[in-house]
């Protein structure tokens, strides 16, 4: 199967996500199905913005930092997010994502 993904399209403006504070510029990266994902999707979170606590409800989650510096908060506990870090999210667990 070979999936068609376009990440030069205008990004989804999402604002204060999850009651976080600053502007998160999404892109969906896939336009097929690519089971067993529901998504995949590139963010990226202007400086000094912030992803507001949210659970995982219905989809596992995996986070890959690809440039800069952040921090992820799961299950209010908190690691660095550098280029190159993943951070998984089981069903039940919480994410907040800081620039």
């Amino acid at each position: 199967m070979k999936l068609q993904i376009d990440s030069k399209g205008a990004p989804d403006l999402r604002h204060d996500l999850f009651g976080g504070t600053g502007t998160v510029k999404v892109w969906n990266l896939l336009h097929t199905a690519a089971p067993p994902f529901t998504a995949a999707l590139a963010c990226e979170l202007e400086p000094g913005g912030r992803v507001g606590r949210h659970k995982q409800h219905e989809y596992p989650e995996i986070v890959i930092g690809i440039s800069g510096l952040g921090e992820a908060v799961v299950n209010g506990q908190q690691y660095a997010l550098r280029p190159g870090d993943v951070v998984y999210l089981p069903l039940g667990h919480t994410l907040e994502l800081i620039n």
